[in-house]
């Protein structure tokens, strides 16, 4: 690094000191969340491969899921923040947290990494994507090409208001393969924000399988209590 981006950094920094994201605390040393508010952010454990969430069920389409929260508390908020605050802000450290999960779990044997996109109504509304925005960051921090490979076809009801079954057959044929390149024999990394019964993580998966694809792991920001998956 040169010397004048070192200055440059260091001016920065006396003027905008970096603060924590979720309480704004400044922060002293530590990466984009005070220790204080790590803290209050409880820790999902890492699972034995082909596992669900609850440690019992197996995974249908995706080789591997991780997630680096619980989907409650201050994890929770920054979510919803994402999501339907545009609090876009919040993508950087969240994806930052997703990629050093997957570096510790994972490794970096990907060959792209991908998202489970929201629908093009949705996406109009909301004026961007939050899971792309988590992937962009997600290949950056881990040198991992990012690359658009579904496209949400058809708009369906928010997942949170449905039973189990009813996601499984809410986003049944929603997905489809829209990579301009092929994924024959890759290992793709699926980023999405909130797992919950693994139903839309699964159909994207699928849908990455059919056109080719060697495997699919997902990796999301935090994954429901009590739940199977997404």
């Amino acid at each position: 690094m040169r010397i004048w981006e070192l200055i440059y950094g260091g001016v920065l920094d006396i003027l905008f000191p970096q603060k924590c994201v979720f309480c704004g605390k400044l922060l002293d040393g530590e990466p984009d969340i005070c220790g204080k508010c790590r803290g209050a952010m409880e820790k999902f454990p890492e699972l034995p491969p082909n596992t669900k969430p609850d440690g019992k069920s197996r995974l249908q389409f995706l080789d591997s899921f991780i997630a680096v929260w619980y989907y409650k508390g201050k994890v929770r908020d920054g979510i919803l923040g994402l999501k339907f605050r545009y609090r876009v802000d919040y993508a950087l450290p969240l994806g930052r947290s997703v990629a050093m999960k997957v570096l510790r779990e994972q490794g970096t044997g990907f060959d792209a990494v991908t998202w489970a996109p929201v629908s093009a109504l949705r996406r109009l509304r909301r004026g961007y994507d939050q899971s792309q925005l988590l992937a962009r960051t997600v290949g950056k921090e881990l040198g991992i090409p990012v690359r658009r490979l579904l496209k949400k076809q058809r708009h369906t009801p928010a997942q949170s208001r449905l039973t189990t079954e009813g996601r499984r057959a809410n986003v049944l044929g929603a997905y489809c393969f829209a990579g301009k390149q092929s994924v024959a024999g890759k290992r793709i990394l699926l980023i999405d924000d909130v797992f919950t019964t693994g139903a839309t993580a699964e159909e994207c998966a699928r849908v990455l399988l059919t056109a080719g694809a060697k495997s699919v792991s997902c990796a999301a920001v935090a994954a429901a209590p009590g739940h199977s998956d997404k």
